[in-house]
């Protein structure tokens, strides 16, 4: 999935399968959601994935500064050639995953950031989006549907997880929107959501903190119909003592004998660094 534009009926480089590649053609579905991102002309904005310039055109001269990470070569050279003569547009042939913020001189949390994400990447550019790599103040992106409702999960359905986990434990995230799929040419097997992320800033856990969390929702969730307290005994990532484990519940006053997916993001946190500091 990635950005469509005027020309996206027209010839051009194709949409490539293997690139998760679906053209936004909806002019309105592209107002809102560069609208949701209260673009102004002090802004410097960076775009994931701009494609055939869908979100491009709406930002390039309305921001002070935009540059778009582009992976496909003909796509970056197209885009390219038409804002060559626009200094406030900045075209970076890239993977967004092996690019960081600070290359392009952008500092943590003084920009924004919007993309249509490719539905096979969408998690990891969410997680590299959240990391210190990037970090923008805030973010609005479109996602397959599946995904932004494992994201918006609330404890105890069946599709929150270590996902819903791992994206609110370092933001906090709402829904802007629904997207037929019909707003993409080729037309998409599934729907897409857009959502507005703000990542916390400045970053309420550490590092090291945010390792712990991961490593506890990957053991927890993996394990998902077990009793929280079976799976700290038997997992081999922490292997606490029966005693050890009452000893935990006690001193947090959570019930460990409930299954993981009852636990809120706040509460992996909490038992996260009580485990590290085991």
């Amino acid at each position: 999935m990635t950005g469509g534009g005027a020309r996206s009926g027209a010839a051009g480089p194709r949409p490539k399968r293997s690139l998760g590649q679906n053209f936004l053609i909806d002019p309105n579905t592209q107002r809102a959601i560069v609208g949701s991102l209260d673009p102004c002309a002090r802004d410097t904005v960076v775009e994931v994935g701009p494609g055939r310039g869908a979100l491009t055109g709406h930002l390039a001269g309305a921001v002070g500064r935009l540059v778009c990470v582009e992976l496909d070569d003909g796509l970056a050279a197209e885009l390219r050639g038409r804002y060559a003569a626009d200094p406030g547009v900045e075209i970076l042939h890239a993977d967004f995953l092996e690019t960081e913020g600070g290359a392009v001189g952008l500092a943590e949390g003084a920009f924004k950031l919007v993309g249509n994400l490719p539905y096979n990447r969408a998690s990891a550019m969410l997680f590299h989006v959240l990391s210190a790599a990037w970090r923008p103040a805030a973010a609005v992106v479109m996602v397959q549907r599946e995904v932004a409702d494992r994201i918006l999960a609330a404890p105890g359905g069946r599709t929150y997880g270590a996902l819903s986990v791992g994206i609110r434990t370092r933001a906090d995230v709402e829904l802007v929107m629904q997207v037929s799929r019909r707003a993409f040419r080729p037309v998409p097997d599934v729907e897409s959501s857009v959502l507005r992320v703000r990542p916390h800033l400045p970053p309420r856990l550490a590092p090291g903190e945010e390792a712990a969390v991961r490593t506890l929702t990957r053991v927890a969730f993996g394990r998902r119909r077990k009793q929280f307290q079976r799976i700290l005994r038997d997992a081999p990532e922490f292997h606490l003592s029966r005693a050890a484990v009452e000893s935990l519940a006690r001193d947090l006053d959570m019930d460990l004998r409930a299954r993981p997916e009852t636990f809120g993001p706040e509460a992996f946190v909490i038992l996260a660094r009580a485990l590290a500091n085991r």
